[in-house]
Protein backbone atom coordinates (compact mmCIF):
# COMPACT_ATOMS: atom_id res chain seq x y z
CA UNK A 1 0.00 0.00 0.00
CA UNK A 2 1.16 3.41 -0.92
CA UNK A 3 1.57 6.19 1.80
CA UNK A 4 -0.41 8.39 0.10
CA UNK A 5 -2.95 5.41 -0.13
CA UNK A 6 -2.42 4.66 3.24
CA UNK A 7 -2.76 8.57 4.35
CA UNK A 8 -5.70 8.72 2.63
CA UNK A 9 -7.57 5.96 4.54
CA UNK A 10 -6.42 7.07 7.98
CA UNK A 11 -7.15 10.15 7.21
CA UNK A 12 -10.88 8.95 5.85
CA UNK A 13 -11.27 6.75 8.86
CA UNK A 14 -10.42 9.73 11.24
CA UNK A 15 -13.17 11.82 9.70
CA UNK A 16 -15.80 8.88 9.96
CA UNK A 17 -15.55 8.85 13.23
CA UNK A 18 -15.19 12.57 14.45
CA UNK A 19 -18.44 12.86 12.38
CA UNK A 20 -19.94 9.76 13.23
CA UNK A 21 -19.44 11.05 16.78
CA UNK A 22 -20.00 14.84 16.71
CA UNK A 23 -17.38 15.32 18.10
CA UNK A 24 -15.37 18.46 18.45
CA UNK A 25 -11.91 19.88 16.50
CA UNK A 26 -10.00 19.22 19.78
CA UNK A 27 -11.02 15.92 19.46
CA UNK A 28 -10.51 15.33 16.02
CA UNK A 29 -6.85 15.83 16.57
CA UNK A 30 -6.75 13.17 18.98
CA UNK A 31 -8.41 10.62 16.59
CA UNK A 32 -6.13 11.37 14.22
CA UNK A 33 -3.20 10.84 16.35
CA UNK A 34 -4.33 7.89 17.71
CA UNK A 35 -5.54 6.34 14.15
CA UNK A 36 -1.79 7.33 12.56
CA UNK A 37 -0.56 5.46 15.24
CA UNK A 38 -2.44 2.15 15.34
CA UNK A 39 -3.27 1.83 11.20
CA UNK A 40 0.07 3.87 9.98
CA UNK A 41 3.52 2.95 12.40
CA UNK A 42 5.22 2.82 9.37
CA UNK A 43 4.07 6.00 7.96
CA UNK A 44 7.15 8.59 7.74
CA UNK A 45 5.48 11.28 6.59
CA UNK A 46 1.96 12.48 7.94
CA UNK A 47 1.60 15.92 6.56
CA UNK A 48 -0.26 14.11 4.01
CA UNK A 49 -2.84 13.02 6.59
CA UNK A 50 -3.53 16.52 8.25
CA UNK A 51 -3.30 18.71 4.80
CA UNK A 52 -6.49 16.00 3.53
CA UNK A 53 -7.85 17.04 7.36
CA UNK A 54 -7.47 20.40 6.96
CA UNK A 55 -9.09 21.20 3.54
CA UNK A 56 -11.82 18.79 4.03
CA UNK A 57 -12.65 20.94 7.40
CA UNK A 58 -12.01 24.29 5.66
CA UNK A 59 -14.18 23.30 2.52
CA UNK A 60 -16.44 21.09 4.58
CA UNK A 61 -20.25 23.51 3.98
CA UNK A 62 -18.80 24.50 0.14
CA UNK A 63 -18.18 20.30 -0.13
CA UNK A 64 -21.37 19.08 1.23
CA UNK A 65 -23.34 21.83 -0.80
CA UNK A 66 -22.05 20.43 -4.49
CA UNK A 67 -22.41 16.45 -2.79
CA UNK A 68 -25.83 17.47 -2.12
CA UNK A 69 -26.36 19.68 -6.19
CA UNK A 70 -25.03 16.14 -7.58
CA UNK A 71 -27.50 13.93 -5.33
CA UNK A 72 -30.35 15.62 -4.75
CA UNK A 73 -32.21 12.43 -3.90
CA UNK A 74 -29.67 11.92 -1.09
CA UNK A 75 -29.37 15.10 1.62
CA UNK A 76 -25.75 14.87 3.35
CA UNK A 77 -27.44 13.88 6.69
CA UNK A 78 -29.52 10.44 4.67
CA UNK A 79 -25.70 9.62 3.05
CA UNK A 80 -23.99 6.72 5.25
CA UNK A 81 -21.37 8.73 7.02
CA UNK A 82 -18.51 6.24 5.48
CA UNK A 83 -19.70 7.14 1.78
CA UNK A 84 -20.29 11.15 3.05
CA UNK A 85 -16.63 11.07 4.32
CA UNK A 86 -15.22 9.33 1.22
CA UNK A 87 -17.07 11.80 -0.84
CA UNK A 88 -15.62 15.28 1.39
CA UNK A 89 -12.21 14.08 0.80
CA UNK A 90 -12.44 12.40 -3.11
CA UNK A 91 -14.12 16.15 -3.74
CA UNK A 92 -11.73 18.02 -2.03
CA UNK A 93 -8.65 16.56 -3.84
CA UNK A 94 -10.57 16.79 -7.08
CA UNK A 95 -10.72 20.38 -6.28
CA UNK A 96 -8.45 21.69 -4.44
CA UNK A 97 -5.55 19.77 -4.93
CA UNK A 98 -2.57 20.49 -6.81
CA UNK A 99 -2.95 18.55 -10.38
CA UNK A 100 0.31 17.91 -10.41
CA UNK A 101 0.21 15.94 -7.32
CA UNK A 102 -3.09 14.48 -7.59
CA UNK A 103 -4.32 14.14 -11.27
CA UNK A 104 -8.58 14.51 -11.00
CA UNK A 105 -8.97 10.95 -12.36
CA UNK A 106 -6.29 9.41 -9.71
CA UNK A 107 -8.64 11.59 -6.84
CA UNK A 108 -11.43 9.96 -8.37
CA UNK A 109 -9.71 6.34 -8.95
CA UNK A 110 -8.55 6.55 -4.78
CA UNK A 111 -12.03 7.79 -3.54
CA UNK A 112 -13.63 4.34 -5.19
CA UNK A 113 -11.03 2.32 -3.56
CA UNK A 114 -11.83 3.36 -0.11
CA UNK A 115 -15.47 3.65 -0.72
CA UNK A 116 -14.60 -0.12 -1.91
CA UNK A 117 -12.25 -0.60 1.18
CA UNK A 118 -14.91 0.68 3.83
CA UNK A 119 -18.28 1.24 2.75
CA UNK A 120 -21.16 -1.06 2.19
CA UNK A 121 -21.82 -3.41 -1.43
CA UNK A 122 -23.13 -0.12 -3.18
CA UNK A 123 -20.41 2.45 -2.24
CA UNK A 124 -17.94 1.99 -4.86
CA UNK A 125 -20.63 2.63 -7.36
CA UNK A 126 -22.49 5.71 -5.41
CA UNK A 127 -18.90 7.53 -5.27
CA UNK A 128 -17.95 6.86 -8.96
CA UNK A 129 -21.38 8.57 -9.82
CA UNK A 130 -21.14 11.72 -7.84
CA UNK A 131 -17.66 12.38 -8.54
CA UNK A 132 -17.77 11.36 -12.09
CA UNK A 133 -20.93 13.90 -12.41
CA UNK A 134 -18.75 16.09 -10.96
CA UNK A 135 -15.32 15.56 -13.02
CA UNK A 136 -18.19 15.66 -16.00
CA UNK A 137 -19.84 19.34 -14.96
CA UNK A 138 -16.72 21.09 -14.13
CA UNK A 139 -14.32 19.37 -16.68
CA UNK A 140 -10.70 18.41 -15.54
CA UNK A 141 -9.27 21.23 -13.45
CA UNK A 142 -6.62 22.77 -14.22
CA UNK A 143 -6.31 21.43 -17.69
CA UNK A 144 -6.92 24.93 -19.00
CA UNK A 145 -4.29 26.39 -17.43
CA UNK A 146 -1.98 23.11 -18.22
CA UNK A 147 -2.92 23.71 -22.19
CA UNK A 148 -2.14 27.41 -22.04
CA UNK A 149 0.87 27.16 -20.70
CA UNK A 150 1.73 24.65 -22.85
CA UNK A 151 0.51 26.92 -25.87
CA UNK A 152 2.85 29.99 -24.50
CA UNK A 153 6.46 27.78 -24.44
Amino acid sequence: MSSRHLSRSIAMQSLYEWDFRGSGLDDLQKIVQRNIAEFGPGLEDTNFVHQLISGVLEHKEELDKIIEKTAPEWPIGQITAVDRNVLRLGLYELLFSKREEVPAKVAINEAIELAKTFGGETSGKFVNGVLGTIYREIGEPGKDETSKSKKED
